[in-house]
């Protein structure tokens, strides 16, 4: 079976064709700009190597049909037909209440990813729009989505309900959601099979470190808590994400920089974090060459980061009543073994000794802690296409 996993930003589509006899990636690719002149296509076959294709594509269902032709063009394709695509798994970010793990798509799915689009307003309307295109150019094709914040439906109330007028709970579903669920699931599985331990038995956290970030309690298999809340925008200090605050300095702000509430948001998700601190980028490789240079606020900001990452393990650690795991995965995670060392630095308390040797890898599955540590660091490179495609296929 062949299975099209997509991934729909707001003018963005990202795509994995996975062969799951295998779980080889037959093709893979991005089209960016849709909707915005200069929109392109770039396609990298496993057997045909890579091609730029430069066309207009005015929504997302021009975009997914020169993915689909690029899927069998004669020269750079991966298939014979489309007849070959068994099934379509799409990311969706925000399943809301209504979902605790991944669906078939049908009309009433699709009315409540509908209802769930005021809470992300950035996200579900692009993943939608995927979908829709999906139903038009691959008619009687099988559909599942796959939620960011399914794995987190697990939080027992007191981990997801904020201290305002439970009223608002009630009315407006204001409660926190969590995200990178997907992700979470999957190195937290992975992290179980590499110490051969049943997950049922394992207190792990995981931490999904990139440009966006957040953390996880995974007690037994199931998430407990996390650190993003009603939206992406809580928790740890990120790319351009401030991360934890107090909510006063919203209100201070706009007052005393005369904003309104878009110039807030905007500088809240887009301007702050990494970058806000350091006044140098979102990137972190950027931020530490700066930082190594003498860059004093470029230094602030890892250390910044680093801290909170360090607190929240320890108050997952405290919550679960004990800790066996700590995972590291995407970008920062898998790439920073300088972030790892420091982030682990004075957790001796918990059973944690980093190995400088073993810690000294980029992008591979392993543990990189010593011997007689009671409690495992473990670097997993994450995969959610093929989380993605696993739950398509599972389900079809």
């Amino acid at each position: 079976m062949k299975i099209l996993v997509l991934n729909c930003g707001s003018s963005s589509l990202k795509y994995q064709l996975i062969n799951m006899e295998n779980e080889g990636v037959m093709a893979k690719g991005i089209v960016e700009r849709i909707g915005i002149e200069g929109s392109f296509l770039k396609h990298e076959s496993e057997s045909n190597g890579k091609v730029k294709i430069e066309e207009a594509m005015k929504d997302h269902k021009d975009a997914i049909r020169h993915v689909l032709e690029a899927l069998v063009h004669k020269d750079h394709g991966a298939i014979a037909s489309m007849e070959e695509i068994s099934a379509v798994g799409h990311r969706v970010v925000h399943g809301g209440e209504k979902f605790s793990g991944s669906v078939m798509i049908n009309q009433d799915v699709i009315d409540a990813l509908e209802e769930c689009s005021e809470l992300a307003p950035l996200h579900n309307p692009p993943n939608l729009m995927g979908i829709y295109a999906c139903q038009e150019i691959l008619p009687g094709i099988p559909m599942v989505g796959v939620f960011d914040t399914a794995f987190h439906q697990t939080m027992p109330e007191d981990s997801y309900i904020y201290a305002l007028p439970y009223e608002y709970y009630e009315s407006h579903k204001i409660r926190r959601y969590g995200f990178h669920g997907t992700s979470h699931k999957y190195v937290a599985m992975k992290a179980a099979a590499l110490m051969g331990k049943p997950i049922e038995e394992l207190k792990i956290v995981t931490c999904h470190l990139g440009n966006g970030a957040s953390i996880a309690a995974v007690d037994g298999g199931k998430s407990v808590d996390t650190s993003m809340g009603f939206t992406p925008l809580e928790g740890l200090a990120m790319g351009t994400r401030c991360g934890d605050m107090d909510p006063a300095i919203t209100t201070f702000l706009m007052e005393k920089e005369d904003m309104d509430y878009k110039e807030l948001n905007n500088m809240m998700n887009k301007k702050s974090g990494v970058l806000g601190i350091s006044g140098v980028s979102s990137d972190f490789r950027d931020i530490e060459e700066a930082a190594e240079k003498g860059n004093k606020r470029a230094q602030l900001a890892l250390d910044v980061y680093h801290k909170r990452v360090k607190k929240y393990i320890g108050a997952y650690a405290a919550e679960m009543g004990g800790l066996d795991a700590v995972v590291f995965t995407a970008g920062l995670g898998e790439n920073s073994p300088e972030s790892r060392a420091t982030i682990c630095k004075g957790l001796g308390f918990l059973g944690i000794n980093i190995d400088p040797d073993k810690n000294n890898v980029r992008g591979k599955e392993t543990v990189v802690t010593s011997d007689d540590s009671t409690t495992k660091v473990i670097l997993v490179p994450t995969n959610e296409e093929l989380a993605i495609a696993r739950e398509t296929l599972s389900l079809v």
